[in-house]
């Protein structure tokens, strides 16, 4: 039994969710109207996961999953609203130790909460057998960690020749995870970095100044088509797909709308082939991080069947060892690398 709590201020929106959570005969369901209950519940009801609004009176969603993560830490699903405001809270409930996230309904809610059901159950599950990270967060528990990750395997390939691309593929607890592969790369690096990072068209912008003003490389939301140039990383625009294409002037990123067969947006598996028709496998990385589901792994597979080099975050560190568990279940990971490993992995293949 998956104990669940609801933590909103909307009455309407208590029931809704509660009548979503209703439905599963294997998801028991509690009930609190604003942060000071939610902490009271956090103790008494003892949740596997939360769902906890953004925007409460009194203390807000963002304190309350503060005090969550320091009194008893639980995987914390944010319902928050597709907007500039509700992006940025998100991000930053990511930052402090949420899971995940899904889009408030819009509109007539009542109307619209069926549509969230099949998602909303879907990420509570897999909430559920989330791995938590300690309470430092993330960049700081990198900064103290003591000791080395993991050896470089012996008999590790060669750095790189010449000129290629990073591909990156991520999903649940993402935006974390490129913070963390981001900001031990220098400006001087000289690939650009793709990344497919499954989120909203709202929020993908959000996350990619959040990641510029973070990391010394400049990072850019692809809107349109946009140059590949080296010490820039690209995010894919949320609602679409992110793929390389050739110009006169040189390698460019577009974002294009979705497709049948790519079930996540914006694709991992979909950017990566779409790299493979203009640069030659042996010059593209793919690291595949924290994610439901397999994006990413199948084109990964066959990229370094086809002489590229590829690396999955390890269970330890992934939040959901979803999409990164499937490229090593594949055999088609080079490494299998804890997150503060993977950075200078890439900076000993790119030179």
């Amino acid at each position: 039994m998956i104990k669940v709590l609801v933590v909103d201020d909307s009455a309407l929106l208590r029931k809704l969710l509660g009548g979503i959570f209703a439905a599963e005969p294997d998801i028991e369901t509690a009930f609190a109207r604003n942060g000071l209950e939610a902490l009271e519940q956090l103790h008494a009801f003892h949740p596997d996961v939360i769902t906890l609004d953004v925007h409460m009176p009194g203390l807000d969603g963002l304190a309350c999953l503060d005090r969550i993560m320091v009194e008893r830490p639980c995987p914390v699903v944010m319902v928050s609203s597709l907007t500039a405001e509700g992006a940025e809270a998100t991000l930053e409930a990511l930052r402090l130790g949420a899971v995940d996230f899904v889009a408030k309904p819009t509109g007539a809610v009542s109307l619209r909460i069926d549509a969230l059901a099949p998602t909303l159950v879907k990420k509570v599950r897999a909430a559920a057998g989330a791995r938590l990270r300690p309470s430092l967060r993330l960049r700081d528990r990198i900064r103290h960690r003591t000791g080395r990750p993991e050896a470089r395997a012996e008999g590790s390939r060669p750095a790189i020749p010449g000129a290629g691309l990073v591909l990156v593929g991520t999903s649940t607890g993402g935006p974390p995870a490129l913070e963390a592969l981001l900001a031990p790369i220098p400006k001087r690096f000289p690939w650009p970095i793709l990344i497919a990072q499954h989120m909203p068209a709202t929020f993908t912008g959000p996350l990619a100044r959040r990641l510029d003003g973070l990391t010394a490389l400049d990072v850019v939301e692809v809107a349109r088509p946009t140059l590949l140039e080296p010490g820039f990383a690209y995010v894919g625009r949320g609602d679409a797909d992110i793929v390389v294409s050739r110009r006169p002037a040189g390698l460019v990123a577009v974002a294009v709308p979705s497709q049948a067969g790519y079930p996540w947006h914006p694709s991992a598996d979909r950017l990566v082939r779409s790299a493979m028709e203009h640069v030659p496998p042996s010059r593209l990385v793919g690291i595949l991080m924290t994610g439901m589901g397999y994006d990413g792994a199948p084109a990964m597979a066959e990229m370094r069947a086809q002489g590229g080099r590829t690396i999955a975050e390890s269970a330890e560190t992934a939040v959901v060892w979803g999409m990164p568990g499937e490229l090593a279940r594949l055999d088609g990971a080079d490494h299998v690398l804890p997150l503060p490993a993977i950075p200078e992995r890439l900076l000993a293949w790119v030179v």
